[in-house]
């Protein structure tokens, strides 16, 4: 048997039922998520696009409460590197999700840059890399964020890497890390979009490891991601290929992350998100039913 991961505390979310977006109808109902969800084993979970599950605190403190469920963060994108101009369109948005969020009692908000290639229409939207200006307004930008953040809802913000945004590869990550500061901005390190954008999980939390604070866990599967990188194919087509695989098929060996995770002896939520956007409305709940047993394989 392996050690039991008892710092870890594993999660699901609406991403791994093919839930991006709040409304649409190629997804499913948000009860049939939170009904399958519950029944595949996990206890935690997070809000998902903002308008998915039920705004109402009230409505979805029940909700959740019935199913033996608990919610562990809320979830914002932010274009943050454009400078002191967005605030204000960021914050109407991280104030509505964090004040649900905190009345979910849970302690987490991730905040994911915006995208720089549509991840529906595969548009160009910016330039890939940014210029120095730029990397000063977004590293600036987020340490307010966590500040006000941490101030006003008592959240800790957590920085999500994600695929075809300004904050993806080792070294992009590398440098958002070394130039923001580790009491007002934590890392979501989501072990498939890193491996995605040719990362090592397990480097980056035995480098960083003060700067973990949450976990999303995912794989890719190498061959088709080495098709996606020969043919420069956006992420939202390259999740409609499969990328994003059932885990153990794929990388990085979630096992040794988790051990690794373990090591820093802190409590760290592992939420699996496996994208399948869009799904067929039977696909995800008997994925998320063996995915729960091979992290239950794993000791978590």
């Amino acid at each position: 048997m392996p050690a039991a991961l008892d710092r870890i505390r594993v999660g699901s979310a609406p991403d791994s039922w093919g839930v991006w977006f709040p409304d649409d109808p190629r997804q499913v109902p948000w009860e049939r998520f939170l009904d399958e969800v519950a029944e595949a084993g996990y206890e935690w979970i997070e809000l998902g696009p903002y308008g998915y599950l039920p705004t109402d605190p009230a409505r979805l403190t029940e909700e959740v409460a019935r199913r033996g469920l608990k919610v562990s963060a809320g979830t914002i994108f932010c274009g943050l590197h454009r400078g002191p101009s967005e605030w204000e369109s960021t914050w109407e948005q991280v104030s509505r999700v964090a004040a649900l969020t905190q009345a979910m009692d849970a302690k987490h908000l991730v905040v994911i840059p915006s995208f720089w290639r549509d991840d529906k229409t595969a548009e160009i939207l910016e330039p890939p890399e940014l210029t120095g200006e730029q990397w000063a307004h977004l590293t600036k930008g987020m340490e307010r964020l966590g500040h006000e953040v941490k101030e006003r809802y008592g959240l800790d913000i957590v920085v999500h890497p994600h695929a075809d945004t300004h904050i993806d590869t080792e070294e992009h990550v590398e440098r958002f890390l070394d130039a923001t500061d580790s009491d007002r901005v934590s890392l979501c390190l989501d072990t498939g979009h890193y491996a995605y954008c040719g990362g090592d999980s397990v480097k980056l939390i035995e480098t960083y490891g003060e700067r973990i604070g949450y976990l999303h866990l995912k794989q890719v599967d190498p061959e088709i991601l080495a098709d996606v990188r020969a043919n420069g194919v956006p992420f939202g087509p390259a999740v409609q290929r499969g990328v994003m695989c059932e885990p153990p098929a794929g990388v990085p060996e979630l096992g040794a992350v988790l051990t690794a995770a373990q090591r820093l002896d802190v409590d760290l939520f592992a939420i699996v998100e496996q994208d399948m956007y869009p799904c067929e409305p039977d696909r995800p709940l008997p994925i998320a039913v063996r995915t729960r047993n091979f992290l239950r394989s794993c000791g978590a």
